[in-house]
């Protein structure tokens, strides 16, 4: 018992630039961090205002942007990346173990992001 079960990562990044808040460089952002944390990738899926008429786009700070979710064969990483405030919010959850510190530093240096917040959560079973 007490053996680790599941880690998580959440970040919250402040004045990021907001150029890199698309699908293309998010897949980008997905791949090198699958491959920096040694986690396979597995499906990938979006959430976002494209092809959508212009009615029916988002225009709330909270809402306006892109997010996404990267399925690894151990579990997840999601991505809000909000275009009116210039944050990204990170949630990494894996029950393979990876180093945190590295990783919010990969983050915080791909979003070109001036600050950051985290939380690191060690579920055990």
């Amino acid at each position: 018992m007490n053996k680790l079960y599941g880690q998580e990562l959440i970040l919250d990044l402040h004045g990021c630039d907001t150029s890199l808040f698309n699908r293309d460089d998010l897949t980008v952002f997905f791949r090198l961090l699958c491959k920096r944390i040694d986690m396979r990738p597995e499906a990938l899926y979006f959430w976002d205002d494209v092809g959508l008429p212009p009615e029916e786009c988002q225009t709330e700070p909270h809402t306006k942007g892109t997010s996404a979710v990267q399925f690894i064969l151990t579990s997840s990483i999601v991505v809000h990346a909000l275009d009116l405030t210039g944050k990204v919010f990170v949630n990494i959850f894996s029950c393979k173990e990876f180093n945190s510190a590295d990783t919010e530093l990969f983050c915080v240096e791909f979003f070109k992001a001036e600050s950051v917040g985290n939380r690191v959560v060690i579920e055990r079973d």
